[in-house]
């Protein structure tokens, strides 16, 4: 359960378990919660490549904001299930990311998700074009993924 996988060409996995505090009164897991859930993968999935939000933050003056997200709930996790939260890059842009992101538990689809970022100044707010060094690492990343998956 605390293994990170984190291979560059393939998808990243964060596991995570459900807790009494993510459920509503029947022990579901609360829609809002699943937000969370795929939130703290993005965090863990750029830490893992080197560039904890911190970092990027302090370094690059650079922040991911999401933009927009697309949802589709597909069967309810229950207290105390083992999760698989996962994502992957499928299009990087000089200014955005678009990730797929699911859910699984005992690799059963509970949840898959389209989560667009935007590049943001983290002094301003205001969009603005990934640093150079790390646009490429992230397209490098992109093609990596859809070759794979050829």
């Amino acid at each position: 359960m605390s293994e990170i996988h984190s291979d560059p060409f393939s998808v990243f996995s964060w596991p995570t378990r459900v807790y009494w505090e993510d459920t509503d009164a029947g022990g579901v897991v609360y829609h809002a919660q699943y937000v969370a859930f795929l939130e703290r993968a993005r965090t863990e999935w750029l830490r893992a490549r080197g560039k904890g939000q911190q970092r990027l933050r302090e370094e690059l003056d650079l922040v991911f904001a999401v933009r927009a997200m697309r949802v589709d709930f597909r069967q309810p996790a229950r207290l105390d299930d083992a999760l698989d939260v996962t994502v992957s890059l499928r299009h990087c842009r000089r200014a955005s990311l678009v990730l797929a992101q699911t859910v699984l538990r005992d690799g059963l689809l509970l949840l898959d998700a389209e989560v667009r970022v935007a590049a943001l100044g983290a002094s301003d707010f205001r969009p603005r074009a990934i640093p150079d060094a790390l646009y490429d690492e992230l397209k490098s990343l992109e093609t990596s993924l859809v070759e794979n998956n050829a």
